[in-house]
């Protein structure tokens, strides 16, 4: 048997002695997954469909308008060729002890191919310090049943504008997707990484992306998210300020009509002069259930740690159920933080004024939402301005009415 084979056993059993989810497990008891059967493609309803790398299934790369690029390497790897495989995970950590573990074992058992990318040239190159580098990143399925990995490497120093987008693609088979996606974000002394991702999956997919962000000394994160519930949807972002002045911004918007979505954020502080910021908007309509659950955590020793928590949840229409939990863990006292969470409908007030300029319910809702989201998003990757260069302002219009349009809340977002 070779390593390849060997090693997606191993992560198996390793599953099959640990179990999967319990249904009390804290992080996900307000919206449980399906159970391992179904992201091993074990179930009786996993098809045995591919989609052709040509027709641009899988991870593509891709430039950004006409933005000047800077050197990325990407490489391709077969996860079920021994020696590609072992570059493909090299100096990535074993899943932790945790209530997400199991999807980790899971990826392990199921990843067939994976892309890791290095931004920037090597340390001791001298030409990454200030480089600039513009990228558009693509992903559409490839099979039903999936488990993509990505790989990121930023090189010290340099400057990085990621945009990650996944979108449901036909299949040869008319059938849902499944998707559970392990993301792996290293960021070297002083880099900084602004990064878009937009997940966008069918009605009835069922989805988990898991993403790890490690950062040297000064690097800093910045993340914008927007997403669309379906039949099962999680985003889990897990990020680790292990060194002195680095920095993460995380925010997200969630759109679920008659659907499902959580955001879970994970924040460790383990040195001092590090700082985040949580921002999370949920919008939710029909039957939809959406989660916004926040965690971040201070060590000891950690001085001048600053932390920030804003979550808000806004009903659409229907009767959707929305979760938000912030939650801060101290153990420090020379620290600043703060937290909180805010649910309510759209204010009548902003209505009213919007509607005074001659435009029906319907539209002056929309218009609000897409404020609403533009600056969440905003804060996120740091200003307006990259916002407007991406083009984020007409995905939100798209969006927002699509949300709030009458067929959407028997589907998603």
């Amino acid at each position: 048997m070779d390593a390849a084979r060997a090693d997606a056993l191993a992560a198996r059993d390793r599953l099959a002695r640990g179990g999967w989810i319990a249904r009390d497990a804290e992080s996900f008891r307000h919206l449980p997954p399906p159970p391992a059967a179904v992201w091993l493609g074990d179930g009786p309803e996993a098809p045995g469909c591919e989609a052709h790398p040509l027709a641009g299934a899988g991870w593509t790369l891709h430039p950004v308008g006409r933005t000047p690029q800077g050197r990325v390497d990407a490489r391709w790897l077969d996860a079920a060729d021994a020696a590609q495989r072992a570059e493909l995970f090299a100096g990535l950590p074993q899943p932790d002890d945790d209530d997400a573990a199991p999807f980790a074992w899971a990826h392990r058992a199921l990843c067939r191919q994976g892309l890791r990318l290095r931004i920037g040239d090597e340390p001791g190159a001298g030409r990454s310090a200030g480089e600039t580098v513009w990228l558009q990143l693509r992903h559409q399925p490839r099979s039903a049943v999936e488990a993509p990995l990505l790989v990121i490497d930023v090189q010290a120093g340099v400057h990085c504008v990621l945009v990650e987008t996944h979108e449901r693609a036909p299949l040869q088979c008319a059938r849902s997707v499944v998707q559970n996606l392990q993301a792996h974000v290293h960021l070297g002394e002083g880099a900084t990484l602004q990064h878009l991702r937009i997940a966008r999956p069918g009605c009835s997919d069922r989805l988990a992306h898991h993403l790890s962000v490690r950062l040297a000394r000064g690097a800093q994160y910045h993340q914008a998210l927007i997403a669309a519930g379906s039949a099962y949807h999680l985003q889990r972002n897990v990020v680790d300020l292990t060194a002195e002045r680095s920095a993460a911004r995380l925010a997200g918007v969630l759109f679920a009509a008659g659907s499902t979505i959580e955001q879970q954020l994970r924040v460790s502080h383990r040195a001092p002069h590090t700082a985040s910021s949580i921002e999370g908007l949920a919008l939710a309509g029909g039957a939809a259930r959406a989660v916004l659950d926040a965690h971040t955590g201070i060590a000891e020793g950690c001085d001048e740690a600053d932390v920030r928590q804003r979550l808000a949840g806004i009903p659409t229409g229907g009767q959707p159920k929305l979760v938000l939990r912030p939650h801060l863990e101290i153990l420090h006292d020379r620290v600043q933080a703060a937290h909180g969470a805010t649910w309510g409908a759209l204010p009548d007030e902003a209505l009213f004024y919007v509607r005074q300029r001659g435009l029906d319910e319907a539209r002056a809702r929309a218009l609000i939402i897409e404020g609403m989201a533009a600056a969440v998003l905003a804060r996120g990757l740091g200003g307006p301005e990259l916002l407007e260069t991406l083009g984020v302002d007409a995905l939100l219009c798209a969006a927002a009415s699509g949300h709030l349009a009458p067929a959407a809340q028997t589907c998603y977002g």
